[in-house]
């Protein structure tokens, strides 16, 4: 990872909204979402906003790091989605790293349209050994394979319960 080179990335640039990124478009496509997907505005989704707007961050990164054992993945994502955004408008994206970490780099982002500011906020990006990580998917992969008891609900890290300690935990609240 180059620290200095990383430190100095700062990035301006244009990206034109396809029609196929609204979030009528996305929840369509999606089981839980198709219900009321017909509903929603034809404006870019959310979700594909932060994709672009990571996407350009992980690209700018990666001209950093030693691709060969090194991955850039993303760890922290903060983005106000302030103003709607039609197909076909023209976003000026603009974006500075601010914070440099021994792993890590954190990006200021600013998109604006036209008529106004569409969004702000930042993105964490870590560099990480891509053997390690290759190796965690590989563990996971392999548990997926042999699963057969669906009942347990787990993260990475092993912080979620079974759904039963849920239900528990929601009547002792109530």
């Amino acid at each position: 990872m180059n620290h200095q080179g990383i430190s100095e990335i700062s990035f301006e640039e244009t990206y034109s909204v396809p029609p196929e990124q609204t979030a009528r478009a996305l929840f369509s496509r999606l089981p839980h979402g198709s219900d009321y997907a017909q509903r929603l505005i034809e404006c870019l989704a959310t979700g594909y906003l932060v994709a672009v707007v990571e996407s350009i961050c992980i690209r700018e990164l990666q001209r950093h790091v030693d691709a060969i054992s090194e991955v850039v993945v993303g760890r922290t994502i903060e983005l106000e989605h302030k103003g709607p955004i039609p197909p076909g408008s023209i976003l000026k994206l603009r974006g500075w790293v601010e914070r440099l970490g021994q792993r890590s780099a954190k990006f200021c982002i600013q998109a604006s349209d036209d008529h106004e500011l569409v969004c702000e906020g930042s993105v964490i990006l870590v560099v990480a050994p891509r053997g390690s990580l290759e190796s965690r998917i590989a563990v996971k992969m392999g548990a997926l394979a042999t699963k057969s008891d669906g009942d347990m609900v787990e993260d990475a890290l092993g912080l979620c319960a079974a759904p039963e300690s849920f239900r528990r935990r929601e009547s002792q609240v109530s």
